[in-house]
């Protein structure tokens, strides 16, 4: 069986390298490294973002919850599609025609405040560690469970390819990678679970579908309410998942790299149908891993189950597809983190133009590459699932409420956005610190969406409030800019370029798109 899980892997890591690097050129500046030149077809870029949500958890550890809780965790799932329709309602076009390109430049444009840039850089990067380390996680217990070998062989393999394709040319090479890798994983998923489903015998398992049917009853969460079968607890996952995706530093970044507010909604479309398909994927492998797989480790149950139907070299060549998969998956996710919080920091710090940008640009990537391996190897290896909501319920309590208010109320201040991002983030943290020490258990603590986010959005609202004199010149121009059509908005009146050294009234070394 490794034989055929080591090709597996080193056949997508090679392919997801030479993918990147074979990608055209399509512009020598800044653009080219943030924003793969604002010039991905929304189809494309559907593709990309779907690669990038299918992740470990996705792929392994949603379909494990499946098999062990049933049909209550079939909502975490529809919490990301949820948080693709907020994402298209409310942020995808006012936000494209800001002409900012990260979250950080964002804030700063529209709140007229450098710190704040900063201080948004930061949970930026904070919210990628988390993610990042839950893709390591997996990666180093798929190589654990499948060859016996150490699980840094896992985390090596991932950061080695991540790093590979960005250096090979920037966010325009991970796009290239991520949409070629969403048509891998959908094939290979979905053959290997149809050749699963035929071993059993082409019906539901005998006593299955009862067990699928099952209510909503009281059990443990982990981390951040993962696999809580409850009531209380599942709303808490849908509501971090649903405004989770609104503020995903790695998912909002895809709506600069469409060339105009149009195309990005067309590609939040085009992901929320590619995600509809592969929905398809957890419950059939949580059904199956019910009854065949039963006890196994969230993460695990999906690849054991090709071995425990088919025995003998079918069944280790397809458990070598789901592996390939797997870090198609961790690949996919790594590399679209990678280059958005990479991004975030470089155009925080860079000051040397578009080579400078370029070099700034992978030193980043190589910087918070080698924080996430050192995290990942500081802390105690665990399942997907829970580090994944974890990011996403810290994205909730932090830049979901800035970018609704910042995009839809035009007293917001930069003092608000401050106090807001620190309450809602200091409230997860403080709420996931107390469940993991003991110190106070329950609904609460388990779940902290329900909590930090409310605090969040009152914080920014209140201490705005009381700041009124904070509010940015110009704000009436910057909401016309982001609510009014492309054709009748005119060029940006403001674009933060401290990075060259220019004025914002300059020339904007980013493209000139708008």
């Amino acid at each position: 069986m490794s034989v055929a899980v080591l090709t597996g892997i080193a056949f997508v890591g090679v392919l997801g390298v030479v993918a990147g690097a074979a990608r055209p050129r399509r512009s020598v500046g800044m653009s080219d490294f943030h924003v793969a030149a604002r010039a991905v077809p929304p189809w494309w870029n559907g593709a990309a973002i779907s690669s990038e949500f299918t992740s470990a958890a996705a792929c392994l550890g949603t379909a494990g919850l499946i098999a062990a809780h049933g049909s209550p965790m079939l909502w975490y799932p529809a919490g990301a599609a949820a948080g693709f329709v907020l994402v298209l309602a409310l942020v995808v076009a006012p936000l494209r025609r800001s002409g900012t390109y990260t979250l950080p430049d964002f804030a700063e444009w529209r709140l007229g405040s450098a710190r704040l840039r900063g201080f948004t850089t930061c949970f930026v990067l904070v919210i990628g560690l988390v993610l990042l380390v839950a893709q390591l996680h997996a990666a180093g217990a798929v190589v654990r469970l499948l060859t016996g070998l150490p699980p840094w062989l896992g985390w090596a393999a991932v950061a080695a390819a991540a790093l590979g394709v960005a250096f090979a040319g920037e966010l325009g090479s991970v796009t290239s990678v991520q949409a070629a890798q969403f048509w891998l994983k959908l094939v290979v998923f979905l053959g290997v679970g149809a050749a699963c489903w035929w071993a059993s015998g082409g019906r539901p398992p005998a006593g299955g579908a009862a067990w699928f049917e099952g209510a909503y009853r009281t059990g443990g969460a982990e981390l951040a309410g993962a696999g809580d079968p409850s009531l209380p607890g599942v709303l808490a996952v849908l509501l971090a998942c649903a405004l989770g995706t609104v503020g995903l530093p790695h998912v909002i970044v895809r709506v600069y790299t469409c060339s105009d507010g149009s195309g990005a909604r067309r590609a939040i479309v085009a992901t929320q149908v590619m995600l509809a398909a592969f929905c398809v994927v957890p419950p059939l492998y949580g059904v199956l891993g019910h009854v065949h797989v039963r006890g196994a480790a969230a993460d695990e149950m999906m690849l054991l189950l090709p071995a425990r139907l088919l025995p003998g070299v079918v069944g280790e060549a397809l458990t070598g597809l789901l592996a390939a998969g797997a870090f198609a998956a961790f690949l996919a996710t790594t590399g679209g983190v990678l280059a958005a919080v990479g991004g975030a920091v470089s155009a925080c710090v860079s000051r040397g133009g578009a080579r400078g940008g370029a070099r700034s640009f992978r030193a980043a990537v190589a910087a918070v590459m080698v924080a996430a391996l050192a995290v990942t190897a500081a802390t105690t290896p665990g399942a997907s699932v829970p580090l994944m909501l974890l990011g996403f319920s810290l994205s909730a309590a932090t830049f979901c409420p800035m970018l609704v208010l910042a995009i839809w109320w035009p007293r917001l201040t930069d003092a608000g956005v401050a106090a807001g991002i620190a309450l809602g983030g200091g409230v997860t943290a403080a709420l996931v610190v107390a469940e993991q020490a003991g110190v106070w258990t329950g609904a609460l603590t388990s779940c902290p969406a329900p909590v930090a986010v409310p605090a969040a959005f009152a914080g920014m609202i209140m201490i705005s409030l009381v700041t009124p004199g904070r509010t940015p010149r110009g704000v009436g121009s910057m909401m016309g800019r982001m609510h009014l059509p492309e054709h009748l908005a005119g060029p940006p009146a403001h674009r933060s370029s401290h990075h060259e050294g220019r004025s914002s009234h300059e020339h904007s070394p980013y493209g000139d798109d708008y």
